[in-house]
């Protein structure tokens, strides 16, 4: 049996006729950039999310570098992030100019750690950048006092977790501005890159209109130096109807994860996802840990089965930031989660014979 570590097939088959006459509809229109599609998107996220405004860009990455630039964060400031996260929450702040100030996470939930947060603020921290990391809520009761109590900006990264939740309230509802990744693979894909920052601050997201599109207002007059990354008409329009499925799409991923926390449960030294307190996950990924994580990867790959590490090198530890001068052991919890994660196949349309051959051929490893 071949299973792919991710499909799309059962996601886009549904709504094909949809997406088909929506492009169709874009291509007619002959409007392409900031237009009706967008503000209907915009409005749509925003409602979805429990915000008041949102504003769409080019991707992931520049909608977190936008919202910092939002915020007047740059250089001379600092900015509390996760040892363990994609590199582009780390990219982001250095981008603008700022300085990442890692935190661990807890190694269950794979998180940032709010009890760590309060020890590494100093004069120059300016926010905090929680990641909402594989579909579960940081915990952002905690995460929120804090930056309260210290003025600081709250900027969630909610690229893999849309519609999860932390004590009945969105994810990416919490903070002054967050941002948002529609890339294909996420639970709300695009069909390209794609990107939003949401907010219930007005002054906020309208700065953020201004910085996506060259620091302008009014066509050919620019107020400040912006750049380029706007969320175009057709992404918008497709990202529309995906939308209106995003609950059931998540309540398929949900489904999988149970049937996997089922059949694996108490199999060999392997350590299933935990959801925090309050946290009702989504399930961008479904990661396990496991000391033997390499000889399981081959054997899953010899069976047929496609599986993928996130993330196999902590960015404290990437050439990238060799300026930073930090070394093997100083995120301890960091470098053990990448030495030792997994993520199986996690997808709308995974059935339960796929299911159970992945369960079963871990099974078989272990029990070899």
């Amino acid at each position: 049996m071949k299973i792919p570590f991710l499909s799309f097939d059962h996601i886009n088959a549904p709504i094909k006729v949809e997406l088909s006459n929506a492009f169709n509809d874009f291509i007619n229109s002959g409007w392409y950039i900031l237009g009706d599609r967008l503000k209907t998107f915009e409005s749509e996220y925003a409602q979805y999310n429990g915000t008041k405004y949102c504003a769409g860009v080019g991707n992931g990455l520049d909608a977190i570098i936008i919202a910092l630039k939002a915020c007047n964060i740059g250089p001379g400031d600092e900015v509390i992030v996760p040892s363990n996260t994609y590199i582009a929450t780390w990219l982001a702040i250095t981008n603008v100019g700022a300085t990442p100030i890692p935190v661990e996470p807890r190694v269950e939930t794979y998180n940032i750690n709010p009890d760590l947060i309060e020890e590494k603020i100093t004069s120059a921290t300016k926010g905090i950048l929680p990641v909402h990391l594989y579909g579960q809520s940081c915990e952002m009761d905690k995460i929120m006092a804090i930056a309260n109590k210290h003025n600081l900006f709250v900027i969630e990264d909610n690229a893999q977790s849309q519609g999860a939740t932390f004590n009945g309230k969105m994810t990416g509802s919490f903070g002054h501005i967050n941002a948002t990744s529609f890339y294909p693979g996420k639970n709300l894909g695009a069909y390209g890159d794609a990107g939003a920052i949401t907010s219930d601050s007005e002054e906020l997201i309208e700065m953020c209109k201004v910085i996506r599109n060259y620091g302008s207002r009014i066509k050919y007059f620019n107020e400040i130096k912006g750049f380029n990354s706007r969320l175009d008409e057709l992404q918008a329009c497709l990202l529309s109807i995906k939308l209106k499925h995003l609950n059931e799409m998540n309540s398929l991923r949900i489904e999988v994860a149970q049937k996997f926390n089922e059949s694996l449960k108490n199999v060999g030294d392997l350590i299933l996802p935990v959801e925090a307190v309050g946290s009702k996950a989504v399930y961008h990924l479904y990661v396990v840990r496991t000391k033997m994580r390499d000889k399981l990867q081959k054997h899953l790959s010899e069976k047929g089965i496609g599986t993928l590490i996130h993330y196999p090198k902590p960015p404290h530890l990437q050439e990238a930031y060799s300026e930073l001068n930090y070394k093997i052991g100083d995120f301890p919890i960091a470098e053990e989660i990448a030495e030792t994660c997994l993520s199986l196949p996690i997808y709308p349309g995974l059935n339960d014979e796929q299911i159970n051959y992945i369960s079963n051929q871990i099974k078989e490893f272990y029990n070899a």
